[in-house]
């Protein structure tokens, strides 16, 4: 059993950064891959980036390839969202999650425990 919980949201204006952090609780967080989605309202939630479990390899939707950054620090227990040059269209709740394979790491039938999610608000 993993519980994670997201932090770090908030109102900001466009081409401002943000980092989001998901703190998971137990000792084997370092046993799964993490993966953060976001949904917008109206929208369904859309995969964001993912990060294996020694961090070794990321993985990022096309719409923030580059100025998104995923990271983690298994001595924490915890994974990073660095968001820079953010958009309006970034604008969600963010969802961290705990994959339980890579294959499917783009897809939330990969996920095994999710984090109740965070607000960011990019304002133009």
């Amino acid at each position: 059993q993993v519980q994670l919980v997201e932090s770090g949201g908030g109102l900001v204006q466009t081409g401002d950064s943000l980092r989001l952090s998901c703190a998971a609780s137990g000792r084997t967080f370092s046993s799964y891959a993490m993966g953060w989605f976001r949904q917008a309202p109206g929208k369904e939630r859309e995969f964001v980036a993912a990060i294996t479990r020694s961090g070794d390899s990321t993985d990022y939707a096309d719409s923030v390839k580059g100025r998104f950054t995923v990271s983690r620090d298994n001595a924490k227990n915890t994974v990073y969202l660095q968001m820079n040059s953010l958009k309006p269209e970034d604008t969600a709740v963010y969802y961290c999650a705990a994959a339980t394979t890579w294959y499917l790491i783009r897809s939330e039938l990969g996920y095994a425990y999710w984090g109740q999610g965070t607000q960011v608000t990019v304002s133009s």
